[in-house]
């Protein structure tokens, strides 16, 4: 026995000798208690930042919504401006914050203003005493405290605190999140380009494909403007935009359709029909996801891929729409599905239907990291809104930004976010 084995020895048998005599069970649970004792959380911080930000008045073009079908609701056509100008204001973003006594402290942000009210009304105080590396366990008992908790805005922030959690334990153990959940599957983190703000006027959607195309953006989704309330003129214009980005761009572009739940049956079918022929790789969210008959129909009626699943809130409601061969295509928001935890689960769901995870994301980070570290076929991209993804980061010191196409694959421990106060003008606690 050589001398660090005898002092490990040595230390163990006064390590024992110490504790009462109680079951061998209870004295692993004793010992368990101390050794993760610097992971029990102490702090929970809901923090709202505010700082100088710039606006510009170009790449604002609105997409298709369920309430368009009502006249009065339903926008004048997009007109882009013929220059760009920009105006000085604040903006002001909100981040959760989770420190343990040992002194890590997770972060988690951008988040959706609707996370805000659950995570300080009813998950702060539940949270505090309780094990941050206990992470499937503290997501059950969340899940399990309240009776709404299927949907909506409490999911909302049970996925804010998971997604931190996974922080938390990325800091305790040294590595990124992706380690954490098997490692690397990939050498690069590639992207899809979701060019939502971006004109769909005739004659500007095909030359901004393009040059998007050339800095590396191989794969794009654009966003459709227009559903049955425009009738036949609506149609014609959707399916003249998938047209035209097809002839400027050419073939070798993995193109994709958004509709923000704002179609019927009727409209979609006859636009899958029109554009099958210049091979778009999904048509997404047609209809809203308390219509899954309408995502079966569609998905019978057209060899374009259907997809939906940004609002979809838990594993249970994915499970349905496999199971009915609704969706080929699974959009699951790990800002909003819970967290992490919840999509890692939804991915192995798919992988057993043959389906694909495309995870939806305003916010980037739990999304790339669960991507990174699962097979790309399951998990081939990581969406990336290029208008939108700089400004939710906008606090954020070297956010993973790309304008080519690939991310640079994270190296630090947990999610690496961490705020830049040179933009920071306050800072405030809410409770």
């Amino acid at each position: 026995m050589n001398n660090r084995t005898r002092r490990s020895f040595i230390g163990d048998l006064a390590t024992a000798s110490a504790l009462p005599l109680l079951p061998l069970a209870r004295q692993e649970q004793i010992k368990e208690t101390e050794n993760d004792r610097d992971a029990i959380i102490d702090q929970v911080e809901l923090v709202k930042v505010t700082g100088p930000s710039q606006f510009s008045n170009t790449n604002r073009q609105y997409q298709t919504q369920p309430v368009h079908i009502y006249p009065d609701h339903r926008p004048e056509p997009y007109s882009e401006p013929e220059s760009s100008t920009t105006s000085s204001g604040t903006t002001s973003h909100h981040y959760l914050r989770i420190g343990t006594r040992g002194g890590i402290e997770g972060i988690y942000g951008y988040l959706d203003p609707e996370t805000v009210s659950p995570i300080v009304g009813q998950l702060q105080s539940f949270l505090l005493g309780k094990n941050a590396l206990q992470i499937e366990k503290l997501w059950d008992l969340m899940y399990r405290r309240n009776r709404h908790s299927r949907a909506g805005h409490y999911m909302m922030g049970l996925s804010a605190v998971d997604n931190t959690l996974w922080d938390i334990r990325g800091k305790y153990f040294g590595v990124p999140v992706y380690q954490l959940l098997g490692g690397a599957t990939r050498e690069e983190i590639r992207v899809y380009g979701s060019c939502l703000g971006y004109s769909v006027e005739p004659g500007k959607a095909g030359p901004q494909a393009k040059q998007f195309y050339d800095q590396g953006f191989k794969h794009q989704k654009w966003f459709l403007a227009y559903g049955p309330g425009s009738g036949t003129k609506g149609l014609k214009l959707s399916v003249d935009l998938v047209r035209e980005i097809r002839e400027a761009v050419g073939y070798d572009l993995q193109l994709m359709f958004d509709a923000f739940m704002g179609w019927d049956l009727p409209f979609a079918t006859a636009w899958a029909s029109a554009v099958e022929q210049y091979n778009p790789y999904w048509i997404e969210e047609a209809f809203p996801t308390n219509r899954p008959d309408s995502f079966r129909q569609l998905s019978e009626s057209t060899r374009i891929a259907v997809a939906t699943g940004e609002h979809f809130y838990n594993r249970w409601e994915v499970l349905n729409f496999l199971r009915s061969d609704a969706i080929q295509i699974v959009q699951a928001d790990p800002e909003w599905c819970g967290g992490v935890s919840e999509l890692v689960k939804i991915c192995h769901l798919a992988s057993a239907f043959g389906a694909k995870v495309f995870p939806h994301g305003h916010n980037l980070h739990a999304a790339m990291h669960v991507v990174a570290s699962q097979s790309p076929e399951v998990c081939p991209l990581v969406e990336y809104l290029i208008n939108y993804v700089p400004g939710k980061m906008h606090f954020q010191k070297d956010p993973p930004l790309t304008d080519n196409g690939v991310l640079p694959f994270p190296e630090k421990p947990g999610f690496g976010i961490e705020l830049d106060r040179e933009k920071i003008e306050r800072e405030e606690v809410l409770s």
